[in-house]
This record gives C-alpha cells, structure tokens and sequence, in this order.
C-alpha cells in the first residue's frame, strides 16, 4: 500500500507541475509493482491497464467538475467526441483483456516514448484544419477511445493535440478532453472488468483486470497532491522539469518495448 500511495504521490505532482495525464505514469509503475508481485507479465499489463483507467476516471471527473464551473467545455463537440469515445473505449477495453501482454507492453512503449518526446519539445501542433463535420468528428472520437482505452489512459496526448490542430483554443481543447476522460476511462474499465471476471490467476482484491487496493491508495493520494503540484509549478524551474521527465519517458518506453 505504501508503493501505491507513492505513486499516486508522484502522479499527483507531475500532474500538477506538467498538466499531464496519469496513465503515462500509473500503467509503468503499476507494471512494475505487479511483476515483482510475481505476476506473469501479460496479467501484470492487463492489470496496469485497468487500474489505470479506473484512476482517470476519478480524475477526470473531478477536473470535469472543474471546467463545467468555469463554462470552458463546449458540450456539443464534447458530446459528439464522448459518445463515440465510449464506443471504441468498450470494445478496445475488452480487446485488450486478450491481448498478449508482450503486444499491450509494445503498444504502450511506443505511445509512452511519443508522449515523452512530446514532453521534452513541448510540441504542439499548428491550427491548419478546422473542425470536421458530425461523422468525422465521431469518427476521430471512436479511435481515440479506442487507443485511449486500450493503453489505460484518459485521451488527453490525443485529444488536446487533434483539438489545437482545429484551431479550438488550448484552454477549450483541455476542458473537452476532460470530459472524454470520463466516458473512456468507465467503459475501457468496464470492458477490462468484463473481460476478466473469471480469469484464473488473479490476486485476492480485484474486479476483473482492476486492482482495488491499488486504486483506491494511488487516487487518493493523487487527488490530494495535485493542488501542490500547481503549486510548485509557479516556483520550480518547470521548463527544465519537462525535459528531464520527457527524457525519462523515452527510456522507460524503450525498457518496456525491449522488456521480454
């Protein structure tokens, strides 16, 4: 229990100092905990996976809360992007409790290495498009839940960057992806649930592919620290910050791809 509130702690700093999404850091540090747990490396994954997205949809549903209050979500494109999301989050959620685990830990090595180069330039992308009508719209929405859901993550390093790309505002782009975080983050849970009811193997205190113990220490911790991690990036030289933990990234997405 102390690991996990450890890095619900870590979680909830970067979270607040970098604005980041905590898949990218609860999928490798719960893979970790779980195979020095002596669990086989594909359950460790699914495992990782699930208690993930059962963590952002907590998360997402506090800074949804939030945004909601500010009146920065523009719930007609939420709404079009969430729906569609909750479609492909269900079906890749249960997908991914059949995946081997050496094809989820590449999938998510590749994204996590993505996501840390992302990090480390601070790269966002210039508005050239615009918005895309309904179906297109829907169409995106569906594979970002899908993606989303099958790295245990909330859609965020998807989401903000496609919405930018639009021309929609950092401010609204953030909010938005709040909100898909929610229908996400509950149906790719729901779907790993489902998929591992009655999976042998599975240790005393989870649901389907979602460690219980693990979830409830990691999010409390996490949702407490967040405020202090706001705090310490007002003070901290945070640009330097980025890059160090860009770079970490990169080596922890090389170690999970090479990891057999």
């Amino acid at each position: 229990m102390l690991v996990y509130m450890g890095l619900g702690l870590v979680t909830g700093l970067l979270a607040g100092m970098l604005g980041i999404g905590g898949g990218s850091v609860i999928v490798p540090g719960l893979f970790l905990v779980f195979t020095n747990q002596s669990l086989a490396p594909g359950l460790a994954m699914r495992l990782a996976i699930g208690t993930s997205l059962g963590s952002v949809l907590f998360t997402s549903l506090v800074a949804t809360r939030a945004q909601h209050k500010r009146g920065a979500i523009d719930w007609p494109v939420a709404t079009t992007l969430g729906l569609a999301a909750l479609l492909g989050s269900l079906a890749s959620g249960y997908l991914a409790g059949f995946l081997s685990g050496r094809v989820l830990k590449s999938a998510f090595g590749v994204f996590l290495g993505f996501v840390g180069l992302q990090i480390m330039f601070d790269w966002r992308p210039a508005g050239h498009w615009r918005l895309p009508a309904r179906p297109l719209l829907f169409a995106v929405g569906l594979l970002i839940g899908a993606v989303s859901a099958l790295l245990g993550i909330g859609g965020g390093s998807l989401t903000v960057p496609f919405l930018t790309a639009c021309r929609v505002e950092m401010r609204r782009a953030i909010a938005i992806s709040a909100t898909l975080g929610v229908p996400i983050a509950f149906f790719g849970a729901g779907g790993l649930i489902w998929s591992g009811l009655h999976h042998p193997g599975l240790p005393l205190g989870t649901v389907g592919y979602i460690d219980l113990p693990a979830l409830a220490a990691l999010t409390g911790v996490a949702v407490l620290v967040v405020p202090f991690g706001v705090g310490l990036a007002h003070r901290l030289p945070v640009a330097q910050l980025r890059r160090i933990f860009g770079g970490f990234l990169v080596v922890v997405a090389i170690q999970m791809i090479t990891l057999s």
